[in-house]
């Protein structure tokens, strides 16, 4: 394995990108910002013969610096759960195609059906994906038996992050080309599990 000084050497892009100089609530506000921008993730799980599959997912929590966790509502009855079951493991990625800034959630995942948690997380599109069966059980609203909660814990957050509009990141990224240069358009953060941490005690400190 390279040491620190020879793996920056090695990849200049990454070492350029890297800043630690920011502060962990700086950083929660600009992945609010690039998860709010994109929307939809892709929840990544892993079945019992090792293979990974992943699906478009749109968290129904709101973030902040008390909350990192994601949360859906899903089907309980589609594979996703058999996985997380096999393998809590899991990761979440969200893409900002305007800025191509990214976010990769790595974390575990839990399955409830907090009924508090679902109420206080509805939306009716969710029906649009479940159906109302018409039996009088499966109706497709939020005490529908197939409705649990996926809530992602994170372990580690990493993410890119750039203010730059295409054309400064386009010119700058075509100039390292001309001189042979690596350039970064962005910042690479990580949230660390000791941060992710700190938001569960503010939360604490606020109940």
């Amino acid at each position: 394995m390279s040491s620190p000084s020879e793996r920056a050497r090695l990849d200049p892009y990454t070492a350029q990108a890297e800043d630690k100089h920011i502060t962990p609530l700086e950083k929660i506000k600009d992945l609010c910002t690039i998860i709010k921008a994109a929307k939809t993730g892709m929840l990544v799980t892993r079945n019992a013969e090792g293979n990974l599959h992943s699906r478009a997912m749109n968290p129904v929590n709101t973030l902040g610096e008390e909350q990192l966790n994601l949360v859906f509502l899903a089907n309980n009855v589609t594979a996703k759960f058999e996985e997380i079951e096999n393998d809590s493991h899991v990761n979440v990625s969200f893409f900002d195609s305007s800025t191509t800034s990214w976010v990769s959630y790595a974390g575990r995942a839990r399955v409830s059906q907090d009924r508090d948690l679902i109420h206080k997380n509805w939306s009716k599109s969710v029906t649009g994906y479940i159906g109302n069966l018409k039996d009088g059980v499966h109706t497709g609203d939020e005490h529908d038996p197939r409705v649990s909660v996926i809530e992602v814990v994170p372990d580690e957050i990493r993410y890119w992050f750039t203010e730059k509009g295409a054309v400064p990141r386009t010119v700058q990224v075509a100039a390292g080309a001309v001189t042979g240069k690596a350039t970064s358009p962005g910042k690479l953060h990580t949230i660390t599990k000791e941060e992710v941490r700190l938001t569960l005690v503010l939360r604490d400190m606020r109940d």
